[in-house]
């Protein structure tokens, strides 16, 4: 299974490489596309819950690194709840 890393802008200009067990995040985030952080989150929510059960199906077992992936993501999110209008951008893929 191919697995691949994208790299994203918080909207405090902090970087990081997450974690994909699958290409379905090429389906859900675009080099240089700059989404809402609701946005965001539900599409990495939708594409590494995907992933994940990819992994699943074809080795009976979620993959807990997409699943603690999406936790990291979810918990980073909260420091910019308070933000008006918070942006994150996906800077590239790396595979």
């Amino acid at each position: 299974m191919p697995e691949m890393r994208f790299v994203i802008r918080w909207p405090d200009g902090e970087e990081v490489s997450c974690y994909s067990p699958s290409l379905v995040i090429k389906d859900y985030f675009a080099p240089g596309g700059s989404y809402p952080l609701t946005d965001f989150l539900e599409r990495s929510r939708t594409a590494l819950n995907i992933a994940s059960g990819r992994v699943e199906a074809r080795y009976g077992v979620p993959c807990a690194r997409a699943l603690g992936q999406l936790h990291d993501i979810e918990v980073r999110a909260r420091r910019f709840a308070d933000n008006p209008a918070p942006f994150v951008t996906c800077i590239t893929f790396i595979e």
